[in-house]
């Protein structure tokens, strides 16, 4: 495929048409295809927390973590209490050896998922 014709495949279609699709690749575990289609959505719909999420986890699957780091680090700063993307920022520091970065990530999404030790 030459690149024209590439990224028209994977910006083509309504906003709901590329999340189904995004959606598909991703469960298909095309992480590269999903974060293909996932980038243009995100860019049109920035204050949506599902596309960046499923972004986000696009590229941890294809070990693309700095961005994955980054898109995280988005949702975190706009929605705090966001465990999941606690939980994933915590899991991709831990995948480039960023260990006491993650620790306080996980620690803060296990308190937010209620998961608290017992004594």
């Amino acid at each position: 495929m030459n690149t024209t014709y590439d990224a028209a495949y994977y910006a083509h279609g309504t906003p709901a048409e590329r999340w189904e699709r995004a959606q598909l690749f991703f469960d298909a575990k095309d992480y590269t295809a999903a974060a293909r289609v996932l980038t243009g959505l995100v860019d049109e719909v920035p204050e949506q927390t599902g596309p960046r999420l499923l972004l986000a986890r696009s590229y941890y699957h294809s070990a693309q973590l700095r961005r994955a780091e980054a898109e995280l680090r988005t949702i975190v700063e706009r929605d705090p209490v966001e465990h999941y993307a606690r939980l994933m920022l915590g899991r991709t520091l831990q995948r480039q050896n960023r260990h006491e970065e993650a620790e306080s990530q996980l620690r803060i999404a296990s308190a937010l998922a209620g998961d608290f030790p017992q004594d």
